[in-house]
């Protein structure tokens, strides 16, 4: 099963729940795609950047 859960607030794509998983993140109540939130996480490693 999919369900639109919302869209990403920086780049605006549609965030999906299927079959239980959410495809994105949750930061602060807002939801972000994979993408977005990765490029905002201070605390990521740069090293193969």
């Amino acid at each position: 099963m999919v369900e639109k859960v919302g869209e990403c607030l920086t780049c605006k794509k549609i965030i999906y729940c299927s079959d239980g998983f959410l495809n994105g993140v949750v930061k602060n109540s807002e939801v972000y795609c994979f993408t977005c939130a990765e490029k905002s996480d201070p605390n990521r490693d740069c090293s193969s950047c």
